[in-house]
């Protein structure tokens, strides 16, 4: 299926490791030109370069989502770089483990703030798009309390519904969509899971069996719902939160 993703430019938060890494790839392959920022500027350089070799236009900035400034100021850049922007993914998380000031501080500016800044930067140049996309990578952890202690985590991973909904309602008469993607577990080399494989490996395994399929996702898995997202394939589809989590919640939307 072509998702019309051929000289767009998708911007993504948190992308050299793990979902926001496949994300980008998975957009390059697609055809379309990548923004990416993470912490680590040796990685950001790095993967710049490896998207280039895939034969589109990168550009990459290593900040922290936390500064709105610096992050308002990478959105602008990277859509004079490349002429256009048509779709962001806020993917970063501060992946706040517990129930500390900090966690939801940590959770607040990153999870939340960080996501609300992506959008209202982006808004003027998307709607120049004519399809533009916006898409916060949220959690079943915001619909589900597994018990895992993640408390700050699931309460913003939570707020995201709402905010994305309203925003979905205000940017359609705009020309924009707005949607949320939950992941369930998911695991990659050097991600949350692997550490819990090698430090709880028995909470790993009751995890993996909680889940009727059996194992966890691969970021490839959430990417390919991602993009398509992004694409015009999916131009009406807004303000809803799709779930990919093999099964493992139990609630019955509504």
């Amino acid at each position: 299926m072509d998702l019309y993703l051929r000289n767009t430019h998708v911007l993504i938060t948190g992308a050299t490791k793990g979902i926001g890494r496949a994300i980008a790839l998975t957009a390059a392959e697609e055809g379309a030109n990548v923004s990416f920022c993470a912490r680590d500027a040796k990685a950001v350089h790095s993967f710049e370069a490896e998207l280039t070799a895939k034969g589109v236009k990168a550009f990459g900035r290593a900040l922290d989502v936390a500064d709105s400034a610096a992050l308002a100021g990478f959105v602008a850049d990277a859509a004079a770089h490349m002429g256009r922007l048509d779709g962001v993914v806020a993917n970063t998380s501060a992946l706040a483990p517990g129930n500390s000031v900090a966690d939801f501080d940590a959770a607040y500016q990153i999870d939340l703030m960080h996501t609300r800044t992506l959008a209202e930067a982006a808004i003027p140049h998307l709607e120049k798009s004519g399809a533009g996309s916006i898409i916060a990578i949220s959690s079943i952890s915001g619909s589900e309390d597994y018990g895992y202690g993640g408390v700050a985590y699931g309460t913003m991973k939570a707020a995201l519904f709402f905010y994305m909904k309203s925003l979905a309602r205000h940017v359609a008469g705009k020309g924009i969509r707005a949607n949320i993607v939950s992941p369930g577990t998911t695991y990659f080399e050097g991600g949350h899971w692997d550490k819990v494989k090698t430090s709880d490996p028995q909470r790993f395994a009751e995890t993996i069996a909680f889940n009727p399929m059996g194992r966890m996702a691969t970021p490839r898995e959430i990417a390919d719902v991602v993009v398509f997202l992004c694409s015009a394939r999916a131009s009406f589809v807004s303000g809803a939160n799709v779930v990919v989590d093999g099964t493992a919640t139990q609630r019955i939307p509504n």
